[in-house]
């Protein structure tokens, strides 16, 4: 386990000096304003070590029941109504955590109510923008659960999978209930525990009169708590650091989307520009080695332009894979060069050998080979643009912190962090940029 107190300001802090060097626009800053918000709320939580657990789950479920057998006080609004729950509410979970100051309990809508899709979405957000999920089963998992525990997983949130109302079956049937849900279980989910608990169970009772009535007993959630508790005191700082660095890579990566889409005539006509000048100077220039320097010149001075557009930079790694892939647009060019210029020295030593019969035709011979490099210039020259691109759209650097490489810097630190992380990469908006985007 690593040692996270140190980190705890060092992240906050880093993220705070990487959201004050983004420089939005006005535009930007109308466009992006409520998700900046946001994000800024998320590394002030950060910053105060303060942990969100939502409890998620269809309507009728139980989570604001469980919820407050969890806290041990009925601080949720419960209700024999379905869908009681209107909106997001939340509340403090006194306990003594592991580099956390506070935790805080959600309860979330019902995520299948009729004509309800506004709170559907809203359970769903807030489901997201927590640091600890709580599916909430009362019966064998339905489509509506497994679709949505999927998009939790694919957006690497981890989960805790519970099954309430226990008190209904007997200890043979909560077995074959779990194993039946277990079996439903999509593969990316098949490692998760499934807590069973009864948080508001009833008993009937007898009365003098003869008449049997229901009535609320003890809940059972000692074993849930039991492992919530231990998660957060061993992953709770990191749960909280993963949560909130995802939303900053998030947010960057809708910025910078934004931004090529903004600027991609701009970006066209600046590419244009630079493929007439490439192709020029290798058409009308003898000297292969001057055709090479000068295209990647040319190239090189491309990108600093495209990121001077975007706003954007390149630094590391992602600089150094992109002047490997110039050099060999380039090399290419070079090749194709001399692969014609040899084919056509044989010819044009043939064509000497008759020259006093074709009245100098010889002589003619290297407009095929500037015309050749012009195309090859013209062509490298675009999908050098787009690569740029491409490359500043998922990997750019803004001074300050890069969200991208302490997100990789934790998941080497702690395994099971970095699990969630293969999850949420499979399915990140990184793995399937829109192509459109780009010049």
């Amino acid at each position: 386990m690593v040692n996270s107190q140190p980190k705890v300001r060092g992240y906050s802090a880093l993220l705070k000096e990487w959201q004050g060097c983004l420089d939005l626009s006005p535009l930007e800053k109308a466009q992006f304003g409520a998700e900046a918000q946001a994000l800024s709320r998320q590394i002030h939580r950060l910053e105060d070590r303060h942990a969100r657990v939502a409890a998620f789950g269809r309507v009728g479920v139980g989570k604001s029941s469980l919820l407050n057998a969890l806290i041990g006080q009925k601080i949720f609004a419960t209700d024999i109504a379905h869908g009681f729950t209107k909106k997001a509410k939340a509340s403090q979970w006194n306990h003594s955590i592991t580099n956390l100051k506070s935790i805080e309990l959600v309860d979330t809508p019902g995520i299948n109510e009729i004509a309800a899709q506004e709170r559907e979405c809203l359970a769903l957000e807030v489901a997201l923008h927590s640091d600890l999920v709580l599916l909430i089963l009362d019966s064998d998992i339905t489509t509506i659960e497994i679709n949505a525990l999927q998009v939790l997983i694919n957006k690497g949130k981890p989960v805790v999978l519970i099954l309430n109302r226990c008190d209904q079956w007997e200890s043979n049937e909560i077995k074959k209930l779990v194993q039946s849900i277990r079996n439903r279980l999509p593969n990316i989910a098949q490692n998760l525990a499934i807590e069973t608990v009864s948080a508001a169970p009833r008993k009937a009772k007898l009365f003098s009169n003869g008449r049997v009535r229901s009535q609320e007993s003890d809940s059972d959630v000692y074993s849930l708590k039991k492992t919530l508790l231990n998660i957060l005191n061993k992953q709770g700082y990191e749960l909280l650091t993963l949560n909130t660095l995802r939303q900053a890579d998030s947010f960057y990566l809708s910025l910078k989307s934004g931004r090529l889409k903004r600027r991609k005539s701009e970006v066209q006509s600046l590419i244009g520009k630079f493929a007439t000048l490439k192709a020029s100077g290798v058409a009308v220039n003898p000297l292969l080695m001057f055709d090479f320097a000068a295209g990647l010149a040319l190239d090189t001075a491309l990108v600093i332009q495209l990121s001077k557009i975007y706003g954007l930079e390149l630094k590391g790694p992602s600089a150094r894979k992109l002047l490997q892939t110039l050099s060999m647009h380039n090399g290419l060019l070079g090749g194709v060069q001399i692969g014609i210029q040899f084919t056509l020295s044989v010819i044009q030593h043939l064509l000497l050998l008759v020259s006093p019969f074709t009245g100098g035709t010889s002589l003619m011979s290297s407009a095929p080979v500037a015309l050749a490099q012009g195309a090859i210039a013209i062509h490298t020259t675009k999908a050098t643009g787009r690569l740029a691109a491409k490359e500043l759209l998922l990997n750019s650097y803004i001074p300050g912190a890069n969200p991208t490489s302490i997100l990789r810097q934790l998941s080497r630190a702690n395994s099971e962090m970095g699990q969630y992380l293969l999850n949420w990469d499979m399915n990140n908006n990184k793995k399937s940029y829109n192509k459109a985007l780009l010049p």
